[in-house]
């Protein structure tokens, strides 16, 4: 088993992750009557994309031989409704350094693999840029 989740109430769970033992909340937001206090289900989801494509990235990375240590990323969700669902995910890379043009493509390619990317529906935007320092 990959994690448990328990319904505290109040439209709030916690989730833990089996492994390790670590663990978050999630709060329904505040636009779907929750408290807006942590994540939200639909929040973790956007930013699962984000932290995979950082993921892959740095596995790609590790194999040639060079570190993005630093390197970050920006996510903002977009809901539609009937029914209520992510519309789109737009993630903003920011790269700590800046490498050879072959590197930084070979890097960006790697990250658009990612499983989070190929996981999620067709029908859903994935806005993703990537932004190399000059």
């Amino acid at each position: 088993m990959t994690s448990s989740v328990i319904y505290l109430g109040d439209l709030r769970t916690e989730a833990t992750h089996r492994a390790s033992k670590n663990n978050f909340i999630t709060d329904a937001p505040l636009d779907n009557q929750g408290k807006g206090e942590a994540f939200s289900p639909t929040d973790t989801v956007a930013t699962a994309l984000a932290s995979c494509l950082l993921t892959i990235m740095g596995i790609k990375a590790r194999s040639l031989e060079i570190d993005l240590k630093g390197s970050t990323a920006e996510v903002t969700k977009v809901m539609a409704s009937n029914p209520r669902r992510i519309s789109e995910i737009r993630v903003i890379v920011n790269l700590s350094q800046r490498f050879d043009t072959k590197t930084q493509t070979l890097l960006e390619r790697a990250a658009l693999t990612c499983p989070v990317s190929y996981s999620l529906h067709p029908d859903l935007i994935q806005n993703i840029s990537f932004n190399w320092p000059s």
